[in-house]
């Protein structure tokens, strides 16, 4: 069966030295193109107090396909893949789905 659970999803970008105020400006059009999407439920961006060269994005979606479409956009391909990932020196992503408590 088909999960029919939201998914979540966490990633962590480690930004080159220099470079996180350009990466907060890509972001803030990610963000607002990305919480337009049908499928989007929330779009959060997070700086580390301990390594503010650190960003953790929380992310939720409906749907594994509303995820699929967010990556498939061509601002998610143009700005997130052409412009930010060169930016960042590691980039780790977690999807998930919640865990449901009887």
């Amino acid at each position: 069966m088909k999960n029919q659970n939201p998914i979540h999803v966490f990633a962590t970008w480690k930004v080159i030295e220099g470079q996180i105020e350009n990466v907060l400006n890509l972001l803030k059009t990610v963000h607002d193109e990305s919480v337009k999407e049908n499928g989007n439920l929330f779009y959060t961006i997070h700086q580390s107090i301990a390594d503010p060269n650190t960003l953790l994005l929380f992310e939720g979606y409906t749907s594994e396909e509303a995820v699929t479409e967010h990556r498939n956009s061509a601002y998610f391909q143009e700005i997130v893949l052409g412009q930010i990932v060169p930016l960042l020196q590691n980039r780790e992503i977690v999807l998930a789905t919640p865990v449901a408590y009887l």
